[in-house]
Order: C-alpha cells, then structure tokens, then sequence
C-alpha cells in the first residue's frame, strides 16, 4: 500500500516541496520511506543555485558508509528544482547525494542525506 505524499499532487506538489525549504533544498516524501514504495525526491540545493544544466541523484543503499546498489540517477529539470522518482527496493537505509554534468557535488558538507526504510509492518 503506497502512502500519500505529504505535499499533493502534480505541479501543486513540486511548488509546496520547494516553498518548505527545508534544509539544503532537499525534500523527499513521503516520508517515512516504505519499502517498495515510490517516492520523490526534490533538489533545489547548491547545485541547481548555482546555474547546473543537468543534476544526478547519487543513490546507494544499506550502510551509510558502505553503499551497496549505487548508481546515478538523472533528474528531470522543472520550474521549482529538480527531482527524480523512484521505486525503493527492500534495503536497511536510503542514502544520496547530488552531483551535476560536471562532476561538482552537493553531499551535505560530506553527510550525505540517509532515510531509514521501513519494510511496511507495524510495530507492536
């Protein structure tokens, strides 16, 4: 069972993640991450401040200092930042990061961005 986005849909949905303003332009939902569910996630940090022509989602899972399944993940460009859906595969953690076509990255000041996955029981 998907679970609803915490900032609506379509194009409402891209301007209210980006007008949270969270911290570094990151927004992923929803949260929390679900196992086999799809969730987005939304870029508007240093990078695409800067004037990037393309940004890549960084992602790996498992432990945030072992990455496991990494790959780079090119984000589609939109009038609030941009953002890249995805399906999260069965894994302990979702961890990213950001780079653009040159190879100049936004890793959260050597952080990056780390999201427990839960497997979509309830606890008891």
């Amino acid at each position: 069972m998907a679970h609803p986005s915490n900032f609506g849909e379509g194009e409402g949905r891209l301007k209210a993640m980006h007008d949270a303003d969270f911290p570094g332009g990151v927004v992923v939902d929803p949260t929390p991450i679900t196992a086999y569910d799809e969730i987005t996630v939304f870029y508007n940090g240093l990078l695409a401040q800067s004037g990037a022509e393309q940004v890549y989602l960084h992602v790996g899972f498992g432990d945030p200092r072992n990455w496991r399944n990494v790959q780079d993940l090119r984000m589609s460009r939109t009038g609030w930042g941009f953002v890249k859906t995805l399906e999260i595969p069965d894994e302990s953690r979702f961890n990213f990061c950001f780079r653009d076509n040159a190879y100049n990255w936004d890793n959260n000041n050597g952080l990056n961005w780390s999201f427990e996955i839960h497997n979509g029981q309830r606890r008891i």
